[in-house]
């Protein structure tokens, strides 16, 4: 009987915590879905009680402390998961992604399950931990936002269109809940109050009467936004099969990954060109003209966006269970790694940037509009 698929971001099902904690039930528990089920059921609901009871309930007076339990615990699985099919442990998932996963198996999915295991899981220590000490986690939630949507999305578009898409059953259908639940914990988050940083109006209206000459820091940001997106474009036309000759050679010669049947670099590629690239160009935008308020919310969500997919992809690019005609060729092994990771550091950049000076990004006051005035 074939398991449910769920995203590989989020760690492979409920249903598979259980055989990771024994190999000789391993058989057992997978001829039996209801056994598994209900063990994973009440191993989630010891790990409640046992929070429940030490922190006297105070937690889950948030309750995104329970989405971020429920994914830190299932983190564990995936990283258990991408250990054992690169060989460094054995005998804990097989069954379950022989039977329930196989994509899984393929490279991106080790790389996401690296990703959601170590990176996700940190976030989530992070942001229980800030929520037992009764402090804002807003900007690492914006960031994880980020990170699982993309996650997800390249995931479930790759398995329903790519090679995998024959060994989908009904049950793909459960990994609904998978969208839905991050999405609300988006609302969630933006709904949080922000830090607002201690800036008289006279010192934003001094910011941002600047011209971009006068901030090269933000020269500097939009010119590696528009040859990011530059890049993004180019890459986006590529998996669109362009007959130019450029294309051509790029995709044979350069990146052939991008050919994997698999689909996902293709979903991804195509992802960057028709919803980051429209965001490159509207933060080039926020950095030319002040006042843009919704800037620094949204770099943390596509930075977290970019970083899980370059991660993936370079990843995926360079690991063995690639087949080898669609692996990185060595000649050009370190130019197409350091513009990937050059590509993955303009978010972050400017990410950082809004964070770290948000004065040229907050509303004007009528008291800064008055100054800038009075200065024109």
């Amino acid at each position: 009987m074939q398991l449910p698929a769920v995203p590989g971001a989020l760690a492979p099902s409920l249903l598979a915590i259980p055989v990771a904690f024994g190999i000789n039930g391993a058989t057992t528990l997978a001829d039996s879905p209801l056994v598994l089920m209900l063990t994973g059921v009440l191993v989630l609901a010891s790990l409640f009680s046992i929070i429940f009871f030490v922190s006297g309930g105070s937690h889950f007076q948030d309750p995104l402390f329970c989405v971020f339990v429920v994914f830190s615990f299932t983190s564990i699985v995936d990283l258990i998961i991408s250990l054992e099919e690169d060989g460094y442990i054995s005998g804990f998932m097989e069954v379950y992604i022989r039977e329930g996963e196989p994509y899984l198996r393929t490279a991106h999915g080790i790389m996401i399950c690296y990703w959601d295991g170590i990176v996700h899981y940190g976030l989530y220590l992070a942001m229980i931990a800030a929520i037992g000490q009764r402090k804002s986690y807003r900007n690492l939630g914006l960031f994880w936002l980020g990170s699982l949507m993309m996650s997800i999305v390249v995931f479930l578009l790759g398995n329903l269109i790519g090679k995998y898409s024959s060994d989908l059953s009904p049950a793909f259908l459960l990994n609904l809940p998978y969208i839905l639940i991050p999405i609300w914990a988006g609302g969630r988050l933006f709904q949080q109050p922000k830090a607002l940083p201690c800036l008289s109006p006279e010192k934003v209206a001094e910011e941002q009467r600047k011209r971009l000459y006068q901030r090269p820091q933000d020269m500097g940001l939009v010119l590696v936004l528009l040859l990011t997106a530059a890049f993004t474009f180019f890459r986006g036309m590529v998996v669109l099969d362009c007959p130019a000759d450029s294309c051509f050679e790029y995709i044979y010669q350069r990146e052939p990954y991008l050919r994997d049947p698999v689909a996902y670099p293709k979903v991804q590629m195509l992802i960057y060109m028709f919803y980051v690239l429209p965001f490159f160009c509207l933060c080039i935008y926020g950095l030319v003209l002040p006042g843009c308020s919704w800037l620094p919310d949204w770099s943390l969500v596509f930075a977290g966006a970019v970083a899980q997919a370059q991660f993936s992809h370079l990843g995926s690019s360079l690991h063995s269970r690639t087949p080898f005609p669609y692996q990185t060729p060595e000649d050009v092994w370190w130019s197409f790694f350091i513009t990937n990771v050059l590509y993955a550091l303009g978010p972050q950049l400017l990410a950082y940037r809004c964070l770290r000076c948000p004065a040229f990004f907050l509303p004007a006051t009528p008291a800064s509009l008055h100054m800038g005035k009075k200065h024109q």
